[in-house]
């Protein structure tokens, strides 16, 4: 995990739900089958250089985070594990001053044997779920490129049944200090900020539910993302 997600909200909904100011993404449209390397929309917070006001925003990303020192690339970085964010060397700088939210409907997972998957969807009690997440931004023909990665955790609850790992999800109260653009310079303030994450994921963990949905979703290129009945549970 997490290798597949969905996002069916409109831009104005995230809009409300993050309380941001504003967007650079209109042009999203909700889509039920994400996969790596495609645009997704991401919340951040960004301080002004000349004011000195924080704006926070919904954007849009590549979910694929590429780091500008990152020169060549052999597969997609699209998770990073929350036991590791604050010191592996591709993640570390990200966690201590870039960090962001990728909101989801829920998320796919898959159990079975290979070429007999069957995929479950995670999702919560609420529509729209803050997955933590890692910014970066290189230029790209003279333009900044933003991309991300989805912050994950050991699975627990139902997660846990179908897979080790989950999304690592934010609660409303945290949203504000996960966001804020300061840097994490000392051990403390990392230490504070990795356990702030931990609770507010373990909490959330225990609000999800799963079900099994349409094998359909097994191949992301064969299937219509902005399909609804791709997380629709199975018939009984």
């Amino acid at each position: 995990m997490c290798g597949r997600f969905a996002n069916d909200a409109e831009t104005n909904e995230l809009i409300e739900e993050f309380v941001a100011a504003g967007n650079d993404f209109r042009d999203w449209r909700p889509q039920f089958s994400i996969a790596p390397t495609e645009l997704v929309p991401i919340v951040r917070e960004r301080r002004d250089s000349a004011t000195g006001e924080v704006e926070r925003r919904v954007v849009a990303a590549e979910w694929d985070f590429h780091p500008p020192f990152l020169t060549a690339k052999t597969r997609p970085q699209f998770n990073a594990r929350l036991e590791t964010i604050a010191v592996n060397g591709l993640w570390k700088a990200a966690f201590a001053s870039t960090r962001c939210i990728v909101p989801m409907r829920g998320y796919f997972e898959w159990t079975g044997e290979a070429g007999d998957k069957q995929p479950h969807f995670l999702h919560g009690a609420h529509p729209i779920l803050a997955a933590a997440g890692l910014a970066t931004a290189r230029k790209v023909d003279g333009d900044w490129a933003v991309s991300c990665v989805i912050i994950t955790r050991e699975a627990r609850d139902a997660s846990g049944e179908v897979h080790d790992r989950m999304p690592a999800f934010l609660t409303r109260d945290a949203y504000d200090e996960w966001l804020a653009p300061v840097k994490l310079e000392s051990d403390a303030d990392k230490e504070r900020t990795l356990a702030l994450l931990d609770a507010a994921s373990a909490e959330v963990a225990a609000t999800l539910t799963g079900y099994e949905v349409d094998r359909r979703v097994n191949n992301s290129r064969a299937v219509d993302p902005r399909d609804p009945a791709l997380i629709e549970p199975l018939a009984s």
